[in-house]
């Protein structure tokens, strides 16, 4: 794990396949055409909104077009396979996040070494997932969801989105370290697992706030925690996870990626514009109003952040002993 983290925090600083004078004229002119944003997620989704929230930022403060591209697919790894394979100007980006930091243990055949073959631009936002239960589950927080889980060991059905996913990895670290047995139930998607937790048919669920946000404050789920180390600013008064189970932490983080040997001159324009839309008034809120807070910062830094990610899920996976469906 160490050579390709070093690789991956490399890639931040850009390569230098180029002159640097060449470098320099490329960023001053970039970018010269439409530029493609790769989502490997369906139209729609959370993710799919921020990705047209700074999209549409990046097309009014560069001159151009910046298109959201969804290719769903494979945990997002078609859609990372496709940036890989693009050429290193810019003009093909990718949004990446905590699901790539999985799938890089959960796939053990890729065609891509992500670490290594995509170079961090931006951190974008990061969002908690909510432990919420239906709301006739006989428990109102953690610490009765521990002690009941552990007076019914594997009477507990936990649903997630579908194995390897945020939803189920949060679930198996909540597992491993409070001490807990449930069952997996693992569903095609998000949907169709919150249908289920909504009909009693799955007690639990570890799911995005962007997601399940309505459903708490219609009083249809009842939030228990979140799953980041702070509180979240959309739902103030739940606790983390973290107050009951130190140490538990579990975000859901998102940025921008680019193809490796990407000029750094590129990368930074790109970022300084991200860091300028995440102190935008409008923008801030928006990602509030989904659940999920601001998270500017270097190339580095995020490169930094997804590295830690992939080692962190990495244990988990293996534990678990997660497979891909």
């Amino acid at each position: 794990m160490k050579l390709p983290r070093r690789n991956f925090l490399r890639l931040a600083a850009g390569a230098a396949a180029l002159p640097a004078v060449s470098h320099v004229a490329w960023a001053q002119t970039y970018p010269s055409r439409p530029v493609r944003i790769i989502v490997g997620f369906p139209a729609g989704s959370g993710v799919d909104i921020v990705a047209r929230l700074v999209g549409q930022w990046l097309a009014e403060r560069l001159g151009q077009p910046f298109i959201i591209e969804n290719r769903p697919g494979a945990g997002g790894n078609i859609a990372t396979e496709a940036v890989v394979r693009a050429a290193p100007d810019g003009q093909t980006i990718l949004w990446i996040g905590s699901p790539n930091a999985i799938n890089a243990t959960l796939y053990e055949k890729l065609n891509f070494d992500f670490l290594r073959d995509i170079a961090p631009v931006a951190s974008i936002n990061c969002e908690p997932s909510a432990m919420v239960v239906n709301t006739s589950f006989p428990v109102k927080s953690v610490p009765e969801f521990i002690a009941y889980a552990k007076a019914n060991a594997g009477k507990i059905n936990m649903a997630s989105a579908g194995n390897g996913t945020v939803s189920h990895v949060a679930g198996e670290l909540f597992k491993m370290m409070a001490g807990v047995d449930m069952v997996h139930v693992p569903y095609r998607g998000g949907p169709p697992a919150l249908t289920d937790l909504l009909g009693g048919q799955v007690q639990v669920m570890f799911v995005t706030t962007s997601a399940s946000i309505e459903y708490i404050k219609a009083g249809k789920l009842r939030p228990l925690a979140v799953t980041t180390a702070a509180r979240s600013e959309a739902l103030p008064d739940i606790p983390t996870v973290g107050e009951f189970v130190p140490g538990y932490e579990g975000s859901n983080c998102f940025g921008l990626g680019a193809p490796r040997n990407t000029p750094a001159e590129i990368i930074d324009k790109l970022n300084s514009e991200i860091n300028a839309a995440l102190t935008d008034p409008r923008i801030k809120a928006r990602l509030v109003d989904l659940g999920a807070t601001v998270l500017p910062g270097s190339p580095s830094a995020f490169g930094k952040l997804i590295a830690e990610e992939t080692e962190k899920w990495a244990k988990v996976i293996r534990a678990a002993n997660i497979k891909p469906e």
